[in-house]
C-alpha cells in the first residue's frame, strides 16, 4: 500500500501569523455588541467557478440573498488555514439558526490538493460539515481578487461584502461583524458573546513554546534533510535514518519516492 505524506510551510501569501489565546470551549460573555463601522466593498461574486461542492448542493450569490455569508478561503495543507478552523466551525454552528451561511472556498496551493477525493478526506478528518466549494481552477479566488490563505469575506443579507480579514487572528472582531450583520437582517436573541475554543493537533493555536519551522518533504522546497546522501528526485530510493537527528532536522528511513511536492513510501516499512 502506498502512503503519501505532506507537511508544508507558509509563505508570504499565507502570512500574518498571529497568536490566539486558546481556552475552554465556552462563550465569553459581553453585555453588548459594539457597533463596528463597516464599509461597502462591492457585491459578492458568484460562486459558479467551483468544479464541485461538498456538504451541500451548489450555492450562488442569488440563492444566498437574505443570508449573512462568511466565505473562508483555505487549503487543507496550509497550517495558517487550519488554525482558524475551530472558530469558523463554531460560528457555523452557533449562528446557523440566526441566518449565517459559512462557505469554505478550498483553493489549492499544490497540485494534489486539486483532487476532490483528497479534499473530501480532509473534510472528514477535520470534521467540517459546512458547504465547501472546490475551487481547483481558482475561479472563485480570482472573482474575489483574493491573494491570501486564509482570507475571510463577510457578506450582508443584501449580497454586499462588508468586511474582510487576511491571515489568522482578529477572531473576536470577525464574530462581532457577523453578529452586527445578523442583527441588521433582523436576527434576535444574540447576546453579544464570542466563542472561545480549545483545539489540538493541526488546529491548535500557535504557541510561543514551539519555535520549530514547518517542514516541506517534497524536494522543491525541502530543507534541513539529515539522512545520509541526497534526496533522489522522482525515483524510488532506499534511505537510511540519520545517525544523529538534531533539532529541527528530519530524515527518511526505508524506500521512498520523493516528488517535487510530496514523498510516497514504497511499501510498509518507510518512516520519517
Amino acid at each position: 500500500m502506498l502512503t503519501t505524506i505532506n507537511t508544508f510551510a507558509g509563505d508570504s501569501r499565507r502570512g500574518f501569523l498571529r497568536t490566539a489565546a486558546i481556552t475552554l470551549a465556552t462563550a465569553v460573555p459581553s453585555t453588548s455588541t459594539p457597533h463596528v463601522g463597516l464599509a461597502d466593498e462591492g457585491s459578492m461574486p458568484d460562486l459558479g467557478g467551483a468544479i464541485g461542492w461538498l456538504n451541500s448542493a451548489p450555492l450562488n450569490a442569488r440563492s444566498l440573498r437574505g443570508k449573512v455569508v462568511l466565505v473562508d478561503f483555505w487549503t487543507y495543507t496550509c497550517i495558517n488555514s487550519l488554525r482558524p478552523l475551530p472558530y469558523v466551525k463554531s460560528w457555523a454552528a452557533k449562528y446557523k439558526e440566526a441566518g449565517l451561511v459559512v462557505i469554505g472556498a478550498h483553493t489549492p496551493e499544490f497540485s494534489f490538493e486539486k483532487e476532490p477525493t483528497n479534499v473530501e478526506n480532509a473534510l472528514r478528518d477535520l470534521k467540517i460539515t459546512y458547504p465547501i466549494a472546490i475551487d481547483s481552477n481558482y475561479r472563485i479566488w480570482q472573482a474575489f481578487n483574493n491573494e491570501y490563505w486564509p482570507a475571510e469575506y463577510i457578506i450582508d443579507a443584501k449580497g454586499r461584502i462588508r468586511y474582510h480579514h487576511f491571515g489568522e487572528g482578529e477572531y473576536d472582531e470577525s464574530e462581532r461583524v457577523i453578529q452586527q450583520l445578523l442583527k441588521e437582517n433582523g436576527a434576535r436573541g444574540l447576546d453579544g458573546s464570542t466563542v472561545s475554543v480549545s483545539a489540538d493537533g493541526v488546529e491548535a493555536a500557535p504557541s510561543r513554546d514551539v519555535g520549530s519551522p514547518e517542514t516541506y518533504v517534497g524536494y522543491r522546497r525541502a530543507e534541513r534533510f539529515a539522512s545520509p546522501g541526497r534526496l533522489a528526485h522522482d525515483s524510488p530510493k532506499t534511505y537510511g535514518p540519520p545517525p544523529r537527528l538534531s533539532l529541527n532536522r528530519w530524515g527518511l528511513s526505508g524506500s521512498w519516492n520523493v516528488g517535487a511536492e510530496s514523498a510516497v513510501v514504497q511499501g510498509a516499512s518507510g518512516a520519517t
